[in-house]
């Protein structure tokens, strides 16, 4: 008789949790459960006891569950323990190896559908089908088994094929995008969409009747796309206009007229009053870079001519060190537009033809004239332009890093020692040529880009290199060190940081001048 009130009392319904047991899930496929709308819902307990009641049996409870405790096999084992007196401990115990044996069946049954759906490609479900879901049962079941299993993990050995949580999930939830599982690759793909996209938006911006050039110079302000970039460059710089019927007509005439300018001046280069003038052109152009390209015979010769009759038609100014600089990047841009070679540097120009490369050289002529006309007293007597420049660079910089400014001065080290030839060359010597080409798509595409813009830039430069700069002790290496500045590794992501912290310092001190000074 003990032995039978034990098993009553054993199996007896009691109101604590029990695995498995029927939890209503609210939710979107689940309406709150109404106990008048379900005849079969579980009728409420009456606060008095009733004499007729009959216990729920074990068989009851199976039947009305179906869950890990289905295991066919356990039965005998839980009703021949049921007649025993158990506690706590050996109940939990029970019922951890039922789940963990439950969960590695099923794990290792499921092993070869996993490899199979892994190496097939997922069908699209049909139009009307719902994805299948967890059952309506207590969703806590799923969890409790990944978590029983997992703090049982280290005490089996025999545990093979653990059952995952995301087993839980959707299976299309683990599936990568497109295929793709290197974020790399997939970060290239977005690039190069991206690049797609703006090269497009260039394209049809270039092709409309009226070009809006406020608009081409917004998007030209974080870089051109290369295929492009010929022509904006000859209409940020004001050399073509916008009305794409008279652009064909203003092509020709320019031309024309620069290679009047040839016929007319360039047999002058040896008299007396002009040799001198070309003696310096033709010593200079050998030093520019890039050697490869510039050391070419056909390139020598059109620079030649380019730098004397810029000089003859301004003699304000005349031929200065550091203009020979400033035809590079028109040339090599102008140039790219008819060679295969993706490297700028080692541009062959032996494979265009004799024609092309004369329409390219008046391009260059007019384009670098455009851009020294807003910068000519920079190389007028005494260069005034550069010196007011690098004075402004110096109480710019005494605002914004006070530590490197007293660096400097501390060491002796004077601004005009490394910042005239940054305003001179237009950073052309401290960066690559690729570099210098992008630093320009921003010139052209700000209002005074190479002449007001260009400080801002020389300013964020200089600060880059701030803890460089506080390390060195010496007046000598610290000027070595600005004289050549390691940026030899230096890309487009680069000089986009340096524009953009050269914009924030414009914005913040352009329209408040009284900002430089203490």
């Amino acid at each position: 008789m003990a032995s039978d009130g034990a098993r009553k009392q054993f199996w007896k319904r009691s109101t604590s949790k029990v695995p498995g047991s029927i939890q209503h899930v609210y939710g979107a496929q689940h309406p709150p459960f109404d106990p008048l709308l379900h005849s079969t819902s579980v009728p409420k307990v009456p606060t008095t006891p009733l004499k007729a009641k009959k216990v729920s049996t074990f068989q009851e409870f199976e039947s009305n569950t179906s869950d890990a405790w289905d295991a066919g096999e356990d039965d005998d084992e839980l009703l021949a323990m049921a007649a025993e007196s158990l506690n706590t401990d050996v109940v939990m115990e029970t019922a951890h190896r039922v789940l963990r044996d439950h969960s590695q069946r099923r794990g290792q049954a499921a092993l070869p559908e996993r490899l199979a759906s892994e190496l097939e490609p997922e069908p699209e479900p049909e139009p009307g089908l719902e994805l299948p879901t967890a059952p309506s049962g207590d969703l806590r079941l799923v969890k409790s088994v990944s978590e029983s299993h997992t703090s049982c993990a280290a005490e089996s050995a025999s545990d093979t094929v653990p059952l995952q949580r995301s087993q839980s999930l959707p299976h299309s939830a683990t599936v990568t995008l497109g295929g793709t599982s290197d974020p790399s690759t997939l970060g290239s793909s977005v690039l190069s969409e991206r690049e797609a996209s703006r090269l497009d938006k260039f394209r049809q911006l270039l092709a409309g009747p009226n070009t809006d050039l406020e608009e081409l110079r917004k998007l030209s302000w974080s870089g051109i796309p290369k295929p492009v970039r010929p022509m904006t460059w000859k209409l940020l710089s004001g050399y073509l206009p916008a009305n794409v019927d008279r652009r064909p007509a203003t092509l020709q005439r320019k031309q024309k007229e620069y290679f009047a300018f040839i016929e007319h001046y360039y047999d002058s280069r040896n008299d007396e009053v002009h040799q001198d003038t070309y003696r310096q052109i033709h010593i200079d152009i050998p030093r520019m870079s890039p050697e490869a390209l510039i050391l070419q015979p056909k390139v020598t010769e059109i620079f030649e001519r380019i730098l004397f009759i810029w000089a003859i038609r301004h003699p304000a100014s005349g031929y200065v060190q550091g203009i020979n600089d400033l035809v590079t990047p028109f040339f090599v841009v102008f140039i790219c537009e008819h060679i295969e070679e993706e490297d700028m540097d080692t541009a062959d120009v032996s494979s265009v033809p004799a024609e092309v490369l004369r329409n390219i050289e008046a391009d260059t002529y007019w384009c670098v004239s455009k851009l020294l006309d807003g910068i000519q007293d920079n190389y007028t007597f005494a260069q005034p332009g550069i010196q007011v420049k690098v004075k402004l660079l110096e109480e710019l910089v005494s605002r914004i890093d006070e530590s490197v400014h007293r660096h400097l001065d501390q060491h002796e080290v004077r601004y005009l020692q490394f910042a005239f030839r940054w305003m001179n060359n237009l950073l052309m010597r401290e960066l690559p040529l690729r570099c210098t080409i992008r630093l320009w798509d921003t010139y052209q595409s700000e209002p005074d880009g190479f002449s007001h813009f260009h400080m801002y830039v020389c300013a964020a430069f200089l600060v880059r290199w701030r803890k460089e700069i506080l390390e060195e002790r010496d007046f000598q290496e610290l000027l070595l060190f600005l004289q050549n500045l390691p940026t030899a590794h230096w890309g487009d992501e680069d000089v986009s940081l340096l524009l953009a912290e050269a914009y924030r310092l414009k914005f913040a001190f352009a329209d408040a001048p009284n900002h430089y000074k203490k």
